[in-house]
């Protein structure tokens, strides 16, 4: 197809620039990664002529964010300009409506978020929702009107008028923060969830309609005691419900209804716009494991979802099911998977012209996108970066095209020649001396291993030829998921290989986009077939004629904080001058009774602690404490209070094993963060103290 040249077009322009650019470019420092504007969510208009896309501005002086809509052409003839002043709050999540005359858009300016509509003829945002429990995520009908949201309430509340249903929200919040006692009671699991505390609360859709004055009263069109919206992100790609080809139902992606902390059971659920009744009509109830993302195809003829197979296994490969529908979203036939046979697993995807899908996918270290016919037949448009939010208006696609030399841009194509539509930072990205990652293959005992490797600045100067470098080995997190060729605010591989270290970035087993096969090998081998893998890349590393192997340091989060307490019990520790270990899992048996989606400590184990307790602890780190004073490797632990993924304890338990056998180590805990360090102010400081750790126990540069 015309499209197919796109990756090898847009590699070649960044190549040329890059050799004509005479400027000298300098290292990236940590503060650099705060200058940068982080664009996200673009969205193409109905006759592809326009795209509006989300740009964040981060103030590290002020320790704060704002975010701002933007719009552009997609022709690139003229300026992209702000669309929106949100004074310093938040306009995000903007959806064109039918007709292309408005946006509608969730914006914080007035506290709370609601939903605004800016008529693109002129004037001012209008606030279209007052709901005390906020609203977010609008997304139009095909009619133009009614617009559904998500907002999370009290159910008991649920079936009320909207007025006192709101009301009782209103005094029930108000009540709790006004009350000096700040206990809370649980009847449920799942009473918190990564950062926040849940409790009781659940997210359900709205709908309101449009009115000659205006806006009508929201309505619940979900309620109960039931989430109509996933409250994992696992669970998620994009928007999570749909208006029908009608625009009379709503089809969604509701939690499991029994059992959400253990269960993957996310159904495909459907309900009229005027529903009251707290019984959701099931679509996919004959598949255990998970369905969501719901996509009705432009005709509106047919409705794809995404959907896996095993119950319990996030982590399963995910399939694309397409089923021809009737105009209120009802079933007419029998669901096809189209992605069956192939060895891809879909994350988000659209629709384009003639029933063709268009989704992306982990493949070898990135994100490419590919192209799926009605008859299974796969097209990959190229490789070699990492895209997402992809969209289509008329003939018009639009993404994000993110490397890791480069954060996320705006990348537009109506032909053979793409277009980088924002370009929000081009000016700082000319002053930045990144090297460009290779990508290499280790031999591991059954096969190969990818594993990136980024240079420091400067490594091919005349001055530092023959020169060995130090390395820091990463470790991914997950553990399914991947290093790519994408650029990270958290893990940013420019920043580390700034500092004067060669970065090590392997993908062993349990790595998404080398085949579901080698996905699967990590479940209940953690510390096996995987550690093996990491090994056979460090040996690897080590042979490196630029390497110092009397200077290599590893660090990881989460999962790859776990692989850090492993390779403190392990040999490996012997060839590691220190390690650092952020929010991680160092005990399996106490981290199974904390954390909170069972669902994936009981699957990753092959069942429940007092079932099979051998195999929690087969591979916990905890069991081999006394090799951490044998082995003597300073570490330096993060962890922070509301990570409620892998809680405080996980890091507590580690440090103080460490301390009671005087090995050298350090505890940052931040009490105001989750599972990532995401306040600028902060993050600054964990760069600070990650890089402080390095230097002085795996000095930087050339020598």
């Amino acid at each position: 197809m015309k499209f197919l040249v796109l990756f090898a077009v847009v590699l070649a322009v960044a190549e040329a620039l890059a050799a004509a650019d005479p400027v000298k470019k300098r290292p990236m420092v940590v503060e650099d990664l705060f200058k940068f504007q982080r664009v996200a969510d673009p969205q193409v208009s109905p006759d592809g002529t326009q795209v509006v896309y989300q740009v964040t501005t981060v103030s590290l002086e002020k320790n704060n964010s704002t975010t701002a809509l933007w719009l552009a052409a997609t022709d690139g003839a003229s300026k992209p300009g702000q669309l929106t002043n949100p004074n310093g709050k938040k306009d995000t999540h903007p959806r064109w409506s039918p007709d292309g005359a408005s946006i509608l858009f969730e914006s914080t300016r007035g506290g709370t978020g609601q939903l605004y509509v800016l008529k693109l003829s002129g004037g001012e945002a209008q606030a279209i929702t007052k709901i005390s429990t906020g609203a977010g995520t609008g997304l139009w009908s095909p009619d133009g009107k009614h617009v559904g949201f998500v907002s999370t309430i009290r159910p008991e509340f649920s079936e009320l008028p909207f007025a006192e249903s709101d009301a009782k929200n209103a005094a029930a919040d108000k009540a709790a923060e006004e009350n000096p006692v700040k206990a809370k009671t649980f009847t449920r699991l799942f009473f918190r969830h990564w950062d926040s505390y849940v409790e009781d609360k659940r997210q359900h859709l709205f709908v309101i309609d449009a009115t000659p004055t205006g806006w009508g009263e929201a309505r619940d069109v979900t309620p109960g005691d039931r989430d109509a919206n996933p409250t994992s992100t696992t669970f998620s790609v994009g928007d999570d419900f749909t208006f029908t080809p009608d625009s009379k139902h709503l089809v969604f992606t509701a939690v499991p209804e029994k059992g959400e902390s253990w269960s993957t059971n996310h159904d495909l659920c459907r309900v009229a716009i005027d529903n009251k009744s707290t019984k959701w009509e099931a679509l996919t109830s004959s598949n255990k494991g998970a369905d969501n993302s719901p996509r009705f195809s432009p005709d509106g003829k047919k409705l794809a979802w995404r959907s896996q197979a095993k119950a319990g296994y996030e982590a399963d490969k995910w399939d694309i099911q397409v089923v021809d529908v009737k105009p209120d979203g009802a079933f007419a036939g029998t669901p096809k998977n189209l992605t069956a046979a192939l060895d891809v697993s879909p994350n988000e995807f659209t629709f384009w012209a003639a029933g063709m899908i268009l989704f992306t996918a982990d493949k070898s270290g990135s994100t490419p996108l590919f192209l799926l016919s009605p008859d299974s037949t796969l097209n990959v448009f190229g490789s070699g970066g990492t895209y997402s939010s992809v969209g289509i208006g008329g003939s018009t696609v639009v993404a994000l095209w993110a490397t890791m030399t480069a954060p996320a841009e705006v990348v537009v194509w109506d032909g053979p020649k793409p277009l980088v539509i924002d370009k929000a930072n081009d000016k700082l990205l000319a002053e930045l001396d990144l090297p460009k990652p290779e990508s290499v293959q280790v031999k591991i005992e059954d096969g190969e291993m990818q594993m990136w490797l980024l240079k420091p600045p400067g490594f091919d100067s005349p001055e530092m030829k023959g020169k060995k470098w130090p390395v820091a080995y990463l470790v991914h997190g997950g553990p399914q998921g991947a290093w790519e060729d994408a650029w990270s605010f958290r893990w940013n591989a420019q920043v580390w290989a700034a500092q004067g270290y060669v970065v090590a970035m392997p993908n062993p087993r349990g790595s998404t986009g080398f085949g579901q096969k080698f996905v699967d090998q990590i479940s209940g081998d953690w510390g096996g077939k995987c550690y093996r893998d990491l090994v056979a890349g460090l040996d690897a590393v080590e042979k490196l004629p630029y390497v110092d192997k009397d200077r290599i340091a590893s660090a990881g989060g989460s999962f790859g904080g776990y692989m850090q307490n492993w390779f403190a019990v392990n040999d490996i520790a012997k060839r590691l001058k220190c390690q650092i270990t952020h929010c991680s899992v160092y005990n399996f048996e106490s981290m199974w009774g904390t954390t909170e989606e069972l669902w994936f400590d009981e699957y990753e184990h092959g069942g429940l602690p007092w079932e099979i307790p051998g195999k929690y602890r087969e591979f916990s780190p905890h069991t081999r404490a006394g090799n951490l004073g044998k082995h003597k490797v300073p570490m330096l632990i993060i962890h922070n209070d509301n990570d409620f993924r892998c809680p405080i304890g996980q890091g507590h338990e580690l440090f103080s094993a460490l301390q009671r056998q005087g090995v050298t180590s350090r505890f940052v805990n931040f009490p105001d963060e989750g599972h990532w360090v995401l306040k600028p102010k902060n993050s600054q400081h964990w760069h600070k103290e990650v890089f402080a750790w390095l230097t002085k126990y795996c000095p930087p540069g050339g020598r």
